[in-house]
C-alpha cells in the first residue's frame, strides 16, 4: 500500500470501496453505476495523465477485474428462486 497517493488516485480508490459495499450489500444497480463511474474517472485520469504509469497499470487491471465481476450482475438477470 502506497503512504501518498495522488489525488486521482483517492478519488479511485473511493469509487472502488463503494463498488465493493454495494456487491456485499447484493446492490446490484449500485454496483453497475459504482463501475462506469470507476471506468469514467479512470479514463479521465489517463487522457489527462493525472496518473503514474505504474498506478496507470493497476487501476486498469482492478478496472477490469471488476468488468468480468459484473458482468450479467443486474437484477434482470436474476432467476426467481420459487420457479
Amino acid at each position: 500500500m502506497k503512504l501518498f497517493k495522488s489525488k486521482a488516485e483517492k478519488e479511485l480508490d473511493a469509487i472502488i470501496q463503494r463498488l465493493i459495499i454495494n456487491m456485499s450489500n447484493n446492490y446490484k444497480d449500485n454496483a453497475q453505476d459504482n463501475l462506469r463511474e470507476l471506468e469514467a474517472v479512470y479514463e479521465i485520469s489517463k487522457s489527462e495523465n493525472r496518473l503514474k504509469e505504474k498506478a496507470l497499470s493497476e487501476y486498469g487491471r482492478i478496472l477490469d477485474e471488476y468488468k468480468e465481476k459484473l458482468q450479467g450482475y443486474t437484477h434482470k438477470d436474476q432467476k426467481p428462486y420459487w420457479h
